[in-house]
C-alpha cells in the first residue's frame, strides 16, 4: 500500500515537471493559436483566382486553398482538430501591418516575396511565380510599356507594380498619370471605364480580372514582364516552428502532385463568379519552383 502510494507520487510529480516543460515548447504563433483557440488566415476580396470572394462572401481561391492546407497541417500539429480557422480582410496596404500586429496569423493571396519586405515580415516557400505586364483594351494601341508615355495608368497602390511605374516615369521621363486604385477590382473598374489606358499588375491577376470583365475578348494582356515575381505566405519574423508547419505543409502539397489538381482547378478551368476560364498555363518556372520549394525572393 505504502509503495502504492510512492509510485503513485513519483508519477505525480513527473507528470508535474514534464507538463510545464511540453507547454514551454510552443512559441510565438503557435503558443498565440492554441491560447486561443483560433487560426487566423488573411483574405483578400478581389485578387482573382488566389483569394477573392464568392457570390456568398466566402474567401475561395488557389492561395485559400493552400492557406486552408496549412490550417489542417496546424491542427496535427497541436493536436487540435476542432481548432476555428477564422478568415480576417487584408488589402494591399494593410496586409504586412495586420501580420505584424497580431491580427492575421497567416497571409496567402498574391504577396510578392521581396528583400525589402523580408526587412518586416518572414515568407513561406513559393506558392506562385508571375511576371508584371499590361492588361489593356485590344483596340488602345498599347503594346508595350514605350506605348503609356503621356497616358492615364492604372495600378494597385502597395504593390511591387506600383513602386516598378513609378520608377519607370522618373527614369525614363515618360509623364504618365499613374493612378493608384484601393484593391484589383477599383483598378480594373478605372480601366474599364476609360479612365485610364492600361493597368499594371502582375500577369495572373491581369487574366483574373479579364476574366470577370463584360466582355473578356476586347481586353489582352501584353508588354515585356517589367519584373518577375515570387508570391509567398505572410508570417512573423522570427518564429521558426510555426514557418516550419507551413512551409512543411506546401511542400506536401507540392510533393504528392496535389498542387497539379489545385492549379487545374483555378488556372484552366472555369470559376466563380462568372464561371470563365483563365486559360493560364503553369509556366516552366513555376513548375521548377514547385520542384525545388524556396522561400528565396525573386529580386
Amino acid at each position: 500500500m505504502h509503495f502504492n502510494k510512492r509510485v503513485l507520487c513519483a508519477a505525480t510529480l513527473v507528470a508535474m515537471t514534464i507538463t510545464p516543460a511540453m507547454s514551454a515548447e510552443l512559441t510565438g504563433t503557435l503558443k498565440k493559436i492554441k491560447d486561443s483557440g483560433t487560426l487566423v488566415l488573411g483574405n483578400r476580396d478581389s485578387s482573382i483566382p488566389f483569394s477573392y470572394y464568392d457570390n456568398n462572401q466566402k474567401p475561395i481561391g488557389f492561395s485559400v486553398d493552400l492557406a486552408n492546407k496549412v490550417a489542417e497541417q496546424v491542427k496535427k500539429e497541436l493536436k487540435m482538430p476542432t481548432l476555428q480557422v477564422r478568415y480576417n480582410l487584408v488589402t494591399s496596404q494593410t496586409r504586412i501591418p495586420l501580420v505584424q500586429n497580431g491580427t492575421v496569423d497567416l497571409e496567402c493571396g498574391s504577396t510578392t516575396n521581396n528583400v525589402e519586405r523580408q526587412q518586416q515580415v518572414a515568407f513561406s516557400v513559393g506558392i506562385f511565380q508571375i511576371g508584371t505586364q499590361l492588361l489593356t483594351r485590344k483596340t488602345s494601341g498599347v503594346k508595350d510599356f514605350a506605348d503609356l508615355a503621356g497616358k492615364n495608368v492604372v495600378t494597385t497602390a502597395g504593390t511591387t507594380s506600383a513602386r516598378l511605374l513609378s520608377a519607370m516615369n522618373v527614369d525614363k521621363k515618360m509623364n504618365m498619370n499613374i493612378i493608384q486604385a484601393k484593391d484589383h477590382g477599383e483598378s480594373f473598374q478605372m480601366l474599364e471605364s476609360g479612365r485610364a489606358v492600361a493597368f499594371m499588375m502582375d500577369d495572373a491577376l491581369l487574366y483574373g480580372e479579364m476574366a470577370k470583365a463584360k466582355s473578356p475578348a476586347e481586353w489582352v494582356v501584353t508588354g515585356r514582364a517589367q519584373s518577375h515575381e515570387n508570391y509567398g505566405c505572410m508570417l512573423r519574423k522570427d518564429d521558426p516552428a510555426f514557418k516550419k508547419v507551413v512551409d512543411d505543409a506546401l511542400k506536401a502539397v507540392y510533393k504528392s502532385g496535389e498542387v497539379n489538381a489545385l492549379y487545374k482547378k483555378w488556372f484552366m478551368s472555369p470559376v466563380p463568379p462568372k464561371g470563365l476560364n483563365l486559360n493560364f498555363p503553369m509556366s516552366a518556372d513555376l513548375k521548377a519552383l514547385f520542384a525545388n520549394p524556396t522561400d528565396k525572393a525573386a529580386d
